[in-house]
């Protein structure tokens, strides 16, 4: 261990420091010791000249606060031969080697990193990322040829946050050879006073407890509207040919403003629903993107073309004369489709609510796709969501194929 760092890991830090995997996601639990491992597998080659390691947080007050990582660091390395830069966060080593402390609170902060050179990467709190963030920062993590210090990318996390799905179907479903994850738990931690953090963990609400106190992946709240049960008892891989379709309909809940890195805007989304003989409902497809106008309108035509014109056309007008404009527009664009523009008279709850009410009696079915999981996650979730366009276009395309709850204008 570096003599940088002031005591001897822990069995499970030892284990997670060793491993020899390129990508490594360790904790689950709350009291791990996660920071400090992640800290101490920063600090295992700053005696190598060349080595570059860079520790990130998804703001600047997480990563600054008191106990936190960067302070951390402080008390391990104030009274050492490192040098600190407070302008670049940076530790610079006697050997050269470096340590960076950096934050990715917007989306585009990722790119601050676009021309640097890291052999070691490491996420505290990794659920507070998005996925596209994490993935980008593979293409910093490079070395000399002929250089013998190991790649390695680095995360810490507990279940929970708003990126808990997409690490937890990386390092927990996927489980992949190069891709490790090596669990520690509060027992695992006897640096830490563990009887009153437990005291603590006590008043959670008991899907965080569970979660903090046992790593529980698993655990989730009930959704207000939808549970996932719902409409994974009945998933199927396609719709046979002994199930009559009646009817087909493709449901474009529209938005045309692309992110920036700073912005969080709607999806547009377009959900395709076919009703069978027997008047169950079947989830066949959800197409979802966030672009420009032309990027939306590629998609939209290009979608309509490998539905084919047997399936009818549904899109949700604006209010006022922008809406009309549009409607007009793409009425011309899909000519030979039977389109319909829909202008929304209630509140999403409202229009949810048919939909929510087949699912949990069991009528509506959903085909498997790459789709699925972000779909399932936004249903569980709402309305208590930051966006429900996948269940507004669900809720739309479902009202549009019973007939009810929905004002029509046929272009």
């Amino acid at each position: 261990m570096s003599h940088y760092v002031p005591h001897q890991p822990h069995p499970p830090q030892t284990a997670a420091l060793l491993a020899p995997s390129r990508e490594l996601l360790y904790g689950g639990a709350a009291g791990g010791g996660k920071s400090d491992w992640l800290l101490m597998a920063a600090l295992q080659y700053v005696d190598v000249p060349g080595y570059a390691a860079l520790l990130l947080r998804r703001t600047y007050p997480e990563l600054a606060m008191p106990g936190a990582i960067m302070e951390r660091a402080h008390q391990w390395l104030r009274a050492s031969d490192a040098r600190w830069n407070a302008s670049e966060h940076t530790y610079t080593f006697p050997s050269g080697a470096t340590l960076t402390f950096g934050h990715l609170q917007y989306s585009g902060d990722m790119y601050r990193y676009q021309s640097a050179e890291f052999q070691f990467i490491g996420f505290d709190e990794l659920t507070e990322f998005t996925e596209e963030q994490y993935r980008f920062l593979f293409s910093r993590l490079r070395r000399l040829e002929g250089a013998t210090i190991p790649l390695r990318m680095r995360a810490a996390t507990n279940p929970g946050g708003p990126g808990h799905e997409w690490v937890k179907q990386r390092f927990i479903v996927e489980r992949l050879p190069d891709r490790a994850f090596i669990p520690a738990k509060l027992a695992d931690n006897p640096s830490l006073d563990r009887a009153e953090y437990l005291r603590s963990l006590q008043e959670l609400d008991p899907v965080t407890r569970s979660r903090l106190l046992a790593g529980d992946w698993e655990a989730r709240a009930p959704g207000g509207f939808f549970r996932r049960e719902w409409f994974l008892r009945n998933l199927w891989q396609q719709i046979e040919a002994e199930h009559k379709v009646v009817e087909r309909v493709r449901y474009w809940d529209l938005a045309a403003t692309p992110p920036d890195g700073r912005n969080d805007p709607d999806y547009t989304v377009g959900t395709r629903m076919a009703r069978l003989a027997d008047a169950r409902v079947v989830v066949e497809d959800v197409q979802r993107m966030r672009g420009t106008p032309q990027s939306v309108e590629a998609l939209v035509l290009r979608t309509a073309a490998v539905d084919g014109r047997a399936t009818k056309v549904y899109m949700e007008q604006e209010p006022g004369a922008a809406g009309v404009a549009q409607m007009n527009y793409y009425s011309r664009r899909l000519m030979g489709y039977q389109m319909r523009a829909v202008r929304p008279d209630k509140k999403k709850e409202i229009r949810a609510g048919p939909f929510a009410s087949a699912a949990e009696a069991g009528n509506i079915v959903v085909l498997q796709g790459r789709w699925l999981g972000p779909w399932l996650d936004e249903a569980e979730a709402f309305p208590d969501v930051a966006h429900d366009d996948q269940v507004d276009s669900a809720a739309g395309a479902f009202a549009a194929l019973v007939k009810h709850s929905a004002k029509l204008v046929t272009w």
